[in-house]
């Protein structure tokens, strides 16, 4: 038996042959030290052969079809003239090392050789790659450089991470991932900036703090008032139109006439009013990001978005990683989702697991009474997950289940406090079938276009073996007989036996 190890590296496809046939204890510290010495290592295994890759493309196409499991031609010509031939019906006594499991399994099935992926031929491709540049020099010359091919391993990944981002079917989702986690850190910093400008504002007019609570409505005043010697009747529409209050509007009027703030400089105030501007402005494009957050929400993860809000819902898929994720989670994950500190703490100290996550943000949790809110939870992490799924493999997808499953909440919370019984899962998932109708009803169409085409086909499939084979004759019916007659004699046979064995015991009694 000969054992070879095939090594995909960026300049070409090499085969190695294992020099010795006996078997490699991997684990052991020999090993592990031949391993980083080339003259030990060289010992072990040789280069057979080796074949470069034709261009960068060629090279790319191949590490593609490497990483799916797809048999290139271009490998599968390498391998024909390298790997010892098999005749036809005999199983190959070779052994073939791989790197990668996909790749394995298609090449044996063409070439009937057994392909493993053991340690020990991982610890073998582990001193290939790490001596590979000097296999390779030895093998084919002083030409080789190791500079080059270091520039094409480089080049390799690059195209490599390009073609991958470039085709990830994430991509959308990484919009929203992105967009929420930008939302929480603006949220985070305008806040810290409000506050600043409200304590830089307040050694000048301390009055206005108790009148306009609004971080965000403080700001647009500072920038609008300036200074308070500013303040005059000619302001008090301005003043009404940001406030929305008249009453408060004259109220801060008036504190700006009597105000016990002190005195600033005109280039201390132009530092506060230009600090103010800058919050309004992360205020108006975080207004901006959330719409664009919602219509994204609504349009990659609609059923989501309509039964637990675009916030939270951009939340789970950010927590999860991408909705493809979040899809696959059952329920009871999803319910816990985000509080996975305190669920381990829990178990760790033996004491009551956290009952939601993220989820506790949403408007259902409030809605419920404390006793019923574990309740509520578990059913709204069941309802999160149908979604999610429905959103994740969908071809075209509509809002309908996640409005049907919204009732579906509103009913349970009703059933709770009321103890009326909620509508059953199946007949809600019937009217929103109903509901999404046309698109369906075209797919259900061509369903069964084709289960009737097949069974056409089965039908005239039968007639054509009827046609063919003769009328059954009566001694075609014979083995049915048969079988009856053997079961008939094997009970008369039995009955028989019984008799002799009864007659026997009556005479062994006399």
């Amino acid at each position: 038996m000969v054992y070879f190890v095939l090594y995909e590296s960026a300049s070409g496809f090499a085969l190695f042959e294992r020099s010795e046939s006996e078997e490699i204890a991997d684990q052991s510290p020999e090993f592990q030290e031949s391993v980083t010495d080339f003259k030990r290592f060289s010992r072990i295994v040789h280069l057979k052969a080796f074949v470069p890759f034709t261009s960068s493309e060629n090279a790319l196409e191949n590490i593609n079809d490497v990483a799916e499991g797809i048999l290139n031609p271009f490998l599968k010509n390498f391998l024909e003239q390298n790997l010892p031939k098999v005749k036809d019906g005999k199983s190959s006594k070779h052994v073939l090392g791989v790197g990668e499991d996909k790749i394995g399994s298609s090449v044996q099935d063409a070439f009937n050789i057994r392909v493993e992926r053991t340690t020990t031929s991982l610890e073998l491709l582990r001193g290939i790659r790490h001596h590979f540049p000097v296999f390779l020099k030895s093998f084919a010359g002083e030409d080789v450089k190791v500079s080059d091919l270091v520039t094409a391993q480089r080049g390799l990944a690059h195209s490599y991470s390009r073609a991958k981002v470039k085709f990830n079917v994430n991509k959308a989702d990484n919009m929203i991932i992105q967009s929420i986690s930008l939302l929480d850190q603006l949220d985070k910093d305008i806040n810290t900036f409000a506050m600043r400008v409200r304590e830089w504002y307040s050694w000048h007019f301390p009055e206005l703090v108790k009148i306009v609570n609004d971080n965000i409505l403080f700001a647009r005043v500072v920038h609008l008032l300036k200074g308070r010697e500013n303040a005059s009747e000619d302001l008090l529409d301005s003043l009404e139109a940001i406030i929305g209050d008249q009453e408060k509007a004259k109220q801060v009027l008036q504190a700006a006439r009597v105000s016990m703030g002190t005195d600033i400089s005109e280039v201390d105030m132009l530092s506060i009013i230009h600090f103010a501007e800058r919050v309004i402005k992360l205020a108006e494009y975080r207004q901006g990001l959330q719409s664009y957050l919602h219509k994204r929400m609504n349009d990659i993860a609609p059923n989501l978005s309509a039964l637990i809000g675009e916030t939270v819902g951009a939340r789970l898929i950010n927590h999860a990683g991408s909705l493809v994720n979040l899809a696959k989670f059952p329920a009871s994950t999803v319910q816990i989702l985000g509080a996975e500190k305190a669920l381990f703490r829990a178990l760790k100290t033996r004491g009551n697991t956290p009952k939601y996550g993220l989820i506790f943000n949403s408007t259902w949790i409030g809605k419920a009474k404390p006793k019923d809110k574990g309740r509520i939870s578990r059913y709204l992490a069941n309802k999160c997950s149908i979604a999610s799924r429905i959103d994740s493999f969908t071809d075209k997808p509509t809002p309908v289940f996640g409005e049907l499953l919204r009732e579906q909440m509103e009913d349970r919370l009703h059933f709770y406090e009321t103890g009326e019984a909620p509508k059953k899962n199946v007949d809600v998932m019937k009217k929103a079938i109903e509901k999404v109708g046309a698109d369906l009803d075209i797919v259900d169409d061509d369903v069964e276009k084709k289960k009737i085409k097949k069974r056409k086909s089965d039908s005239g499939d039968k007639m054509e073996v009827d046609e063919e084979s003769p009328k059954k004759h009566k001694s075609d019916e014979t083995p049915k007989k048969d079988k009856k007659d053997k079961k008939s004699k094997k009970d008369k046979k039995d009955k028989k036996d019984k008799k002799e064995k009864k007659k026997k015991q009556d005479s062994d009694s006399e």
